[in-house]
């Protein structure tokens, strides 16, 4: 561990074919940041995506794809530890220890998992979907990172995992490093173009209101083009009555790096055809590299994966440790060497 600097550890899902705008602004571009200030651990949390059923290729495909995205957004192998979680398998071994220590009751109380088993009813329920938030707690743990960057609504995680390390700590001896959330502050709140008050979503009813990193540049522009705004004419920001003309100006704000009052002066006495052209523009641009960067990385799969491999091992290096120590003070005997 560099001493200097403090470890952060995150992860995200490969569960769809292309990371979407919401998951940029409000996680990766972040990220960006704090490999430049940070101990930083990121992976793909492939083993917790497969709580729904998966197509073998295409979950292949999309794990790849997750990868290269981060890569091509601005994520730097070299700054940063990246990796595939299921190339480190100290994971699940830790995750074990982890579920003899959760209580019932406690894994019970999960809202993520209270949520979608009352919605799929107990019997298409998997149990890897009650075990979720102790494996998370596991990711963390291996790492013994001091924060970890996540949005407001995986709090109850992080407090999960850190009762649990507060639990192995006080019956076997100091052992883990107590990680703290690290809620980013100031990251753009995306929303849905269709319903721009509702948080832009893959599970949304419609597509035409996500942007997708990974479209054709001309599929983005149409939908930015097509999205809902209001009878009124000013480009103003106005969150309560004007909500799509605030989420566009958002969007315009973060790419460009300008504040809303700059955004909001860059389009005064213009329509909003001039303005939803103008966001078009802007993001088009932003993502059209990204794009090809990603497919690059994709065509050199051998090249991708030295990456990756290069990057499991590094973690691998950390999280064996780890589980050393964890194995050592519970007294489970090592194998002979």
């Amino acid at each position: 561990m560099n001493s200097s600097r403090k470890r952060v550890l995150s992860g995200i899902q490969p569960t769809a074919d292309s990371f979407h705008l919401g998951n940029y602004l409000g996680a990766v571009k972040q990220w960006v940041a704090l490999q430049e200030t940070h101990d930083a651990f990121f992976c793909v949390v492939d083993l917790h995506a497969l709580t729904v059923e998966t197509e073998p290729k295409l979950f292949r495909n999309r794990t790849l794809l997750a990868a290269a995205q981060l890569i091509a957004l601005g994520l730097d192998p070299v700054r940063c530890t990246l990796f595939i979680q299921s190339h480190v398998h100290e994971h699940n071994q830790l995750a074990w220890v982890m579920e003899c220590l959760t209580g019932f009751g406690e894994a019970s109380r999960m809202t993520q998992f209270k949520d979608k088993s009352q919605k799929s009813g107990s019997d298409r329920t998997v149990v890897g979907l009650f075990t979720y938030p102790i494996l998370q707690a596991a990711d963390i743990l291996l790492y013994q990172p001091q924060y970890v960057p996540v949005g407001e609504d995986q709090r109850q995680h992080i407090e999960l995992t850190r009762d649990l390390s507060q639990r192995f700590n006080s019956r076997y001896g100091e052992t883990f490093v107590l990680p703290e959330a690290y809620i980013i502050k100031g990251s753009a709140k995306v929303n849905d173009l269709q319903e721009p008050t509702s948080k832009m979503s893959k599970t949304s009813d419609s597509a035409a209101g996500v942007i997708d990193i990974m479209d054709a540049p001309e599929i983005n522009a149409k939908k930015i083009k097509s999205s809902v705004t209001d009878a009124e004419r000013e480009i103003r920001f106005d969150e309560k009555n004007k909500a799509g003309i605030s989420n566009l100006l958002t969007i315009y704000a973060s790419l460009t790096g300008k504040s809303i009052s700059e955004s909001e002066a860059d389009f005064a006495g213009k329509g909003y055809g001039d303005f939803k052209s103008g966001v078009a523009e802007v993001v088009t641009d932003y993502f059209a590299p990204v794009r090809k960067r990603t497919l690059e990385l994709l065509e050199d799969e051998a090249g991708l994966l030295k990456l990756l491999k290069t990057g499991s091992e590094k973690a691998e290096a950390v999280a064996s440790q780890t589980l050393t120590k964890v194995y050592d003070a519970m007294g489970v005997v090592p194998r002979g060497k």
